[in-house]
């Protein structure tokens, strides 16, 4: 409670309250929110698929897909505009950037790169990708895996 000075007639105590200190702690608060925020969204936690494909389909027109060999090596697999398929080409740390930012500069609306990596390889160059990827304009990225096989009884 605060006490104010108050004329002769009324009593030196006044009912209201004060706020300074809540808004202290409330500004104590969101420091603390505005500095361990951004700490938690750093981590970024993947699980590399390893179940059954919930559906098969067929690769759609205009689909951009960037394969990664055992080696390490970059590979772009893109439909044509003319709808023929290219089939998945070599290409260089170097001109992967470069291809893939002229690729996603034409397109307004669907900005999705499939990738489809060899499991051997070490991760780092599959996150090295992404970083690419996101970099060149890439919005979504969809993991490509390949069909698990199923044992069927009496099979070893």
């Amino acid at each position: 409670m605060a006490i104010t000075a108050r004329s002769s007639k009324g009593s030196g105590v006044a009912a209201d309250i004060n706020v300074t200190p809540m808004i202290d702690v409330m500004l104590v608060l969101l420091i603390i929110f505005m500095i361990v925020t951004p700490a938690i969204t750093a981590g970024f936690q993947a699980t590399i698929p390893r179940a059954n494909n919930p559906e098969s389909r067929e690769e759609a027109e205009g689909e951009i897909r960037l394969g990664i060999d055992k080696d390490g090596k970059f590979y772009l697999d893109i439909t044509g505009p003319n709808g023929k398929y290219t089939g998945p080409r070599f290409i260089s740390d170097a001109d992967l950037p470069g291809q893939l930012t002229a690729l996603y500069a034409q397109r307004t609306v669907d900005k999705i790169l499939f990738l489809k990596a060899d499991e051997g390889i070490d991760f780092g160059r599959v996150q090295q990708a992404i970083e690419i990827a996101r970099k060149a304009g890439v919005r979504v990225i969809g993991a490509i895996a390949e069909q698990q096989r199923q044992i069927r009884a009496g099979e070893h």
